[in-house]
């Protein structure tokens, strides 16, 4: 049994670490042997892999059953990206980012009409949302987004262009966050729109030299005088903003997810190389300093785990703060990162090739640090909570 199984089992119920089992067997059976493929070839993940999550319901997790999906919470979400990313964070974040940036928003947001054009296709996987944030331009300063939209009659044009979109080759539709009243109050300036990536004026373009998550797309989308009707609108009119930070805050729980996942590949991995590479006369796990980084992994994933499960279940009971989705996120990323280059320090020279899977995680770690917020961006809004007296002045 994998460390991770003996440390979540007592932290969810039965029926849900069968949901975790299920999802950690499909990935040992169709994503861990095709790994080394995929990434040499320079592909991305295989659409009848997208399919096969869609038929396993992972692209339904959260939608209710009377639009065909799971009827599940976050919990359900975040135990497919841990049981998903111990083997590749690149094909974690496809359902992932399909959920918690895709559908979460609409669930949240969406009118009734909304929910009945979308969520059954969204839930069979049949359509894909894509969240279209970050820009050119624009990065931890998303709250005024450089994309604009142009009141006319009859609804809004839309101009500019969206960047580091993930899922963009697979997506149907674009959450395009646009700039809707330059001259409105902080977090009141923007709204969010539900863009058809083909419609007449969407570009899409897969963006090039990547070097993390290779499996997952990641897209630039531009919008050339794209016009959306007022019906297309997702939430209030000038509340972006809500829409943008509420879907980022689940998000920021499953990037943390990920982030475990790949610390439970890189525990199991070293602790099993480590008993079997003989140095000096005996296996090097005899040295304390191997002991030790092996120890502080466990340590590490015991501790995070059982404290991401304890805020997703405070996620879906609706009284988690956003600070607190920022802090797991912020600890569990750089933890991870820290760690995953400590193992391969002790693991030696065979840590740097692809087909030991140390240097996957390691790369892909980084995402997690900048993804959902930047860490240090993070660590600035959660220092104004925590100094409220001083707030306006700190930079």
């Amino acid at each position: 049994m994998n460390r991770i199984d003996t440390l979540l089992k007592p932290l969810v119920d039965e029926e849900r670490f069968s949901l975790f089992e299920s999802i950690a067997r499909f990935a040992e059976d169709e994503i861990a042997p095709n790994l080394l493929g995929w990434e040499r070839s320079k592909s991305l993940v295989p659409d009848g892999v997208i399919s096969k999550m869609g038929d396993m319901g992972l692209f339904g997790l959260p939608i209710p059953d009377e639009y065909g999906g799971q009827d599940g919470q976050m919990i359900d979400l975040i135990l497919a990206g841990l049981s998903l990313s111990y083997w590749s964070p690149s094909v974690a974040i496809t359902p992932g980012a399909a959920v918690s940036l895709g559908i979460n928003p609409l669930l949240r947001f969406g009118t009734d009409q909304q929910k009945k054009d979308h969520l059954p296709d969204l839930a069979a996987g049949r359509r894909m949302f894509a969240f279209g944030l970050s820009e050119p331009g624009r990065g931890s300063d998303a709250a005024n987004p450089q994309v604009g939209a142009e009141k006319v009659e009859g609804g809004y044009v839309l101009r500019g262009e969206k960047c580091w979109t993930t899922n963009a080759a697979w997506a149907s539709h674009i959450v395009v966050h646009a700039m809707t009243d330059p001259s409105g109050r902080n977090g009141h300036r923007s709204t969010c729109f539900i863009v058809p990536r083909d419609r007449e004026g969407v570009a899409y373009q897969e963006m090039e030299g990547k070097t993390v998550w290779p499996l997952s797309s990641t897209g630039s989308v531009a919008f050339d005088s794209v016009k959306v009707s007022e019906d297309e609108i997702l939430g209030d009119i000038h509340g972006g903003f809500r829409v943008m930070v509420t879907t980022l805050n689940g998000g920021r729980l499953f990037v943390a997810a990920v982030a475990l996942g790949s610390l439970a590949f890189a525990l199991d991995k070293t602790r099993g190389y480590v008993q079997e590479r003989e140095q000096f006369g005996g296996a090097i796990g005899r040295f304390q300093r191997v002991q030790d980084v092996v120890l502080e992994m466990d340590l590490a994933l015991e501790r995070n785990l059982s404290w991401l499960i304890q805020l997703v279940h405070a996620y879906d009971k609706g009284t988690m703060d956003r600070e607190q989705a920022a802090k797991v996120k912020i600890d569990c990323s750089r933890v991870a990162s820290t760690l995953v280059q400590d193992a391969m320090e002790i693991c030696g020279g065979v840590a740097c090739l692809d087909e030991f899977g140390l240097a996957r995680h390691a790369a892909d770690l980084f995402v997690t640090r900048v993804g959902e917020g930047s860490n240090r961006a993070l660590m600035s809004q959660i220092s104004r909570s925590l100094l409220p007296d001083i707030a306006d002045e700190l930079q």
